[in-house]
């Protein structure tokens, strides 16, 4: 069976990210992170984070993901509920 990819399922609005996450983490890994986040790959969340970013979708709220950069740096991806902004940041940033 071959998996077809819908394209994006959420809509980032405008993107930002923070002086330490700019500083940290490879450009190339933030826009891989992105193209996740939208495309509803939510990194490493665990289990209950995956069905309430699920059901945020479809109802509202705001959607999170979790990634691991190439440099071994974990970083945040952050949608607001309206889907006007999203932010990348690192952990200690939140």
């Amino acid at each position: 069976m071959i998996a077809f990819d819908a394209g994006p399922k959420l809509t980032l609005g405008e993107v930002h990210i923070t002086p330490g996450a700019a500083a940290q983490l490879p450009p190339d890994d933030v826009a891989e992170a992105l193209r996740r986040h939208a495309r509803g790959d939510w990194g490493e969340l665990d289990h209950a984070d995956r069905e309430l970013n699920d059901e945020r979708l479809e109802k509202s709220g705001p959607i999170a993901s979790i990634y691991t950069a190439s440099n071994g740096v974990k970083f945040y991806v952050l949608t607001e509920a309206d889907r006007t902004t999203t932010t990348v940041l690192l952990p200690e940033e939140y």
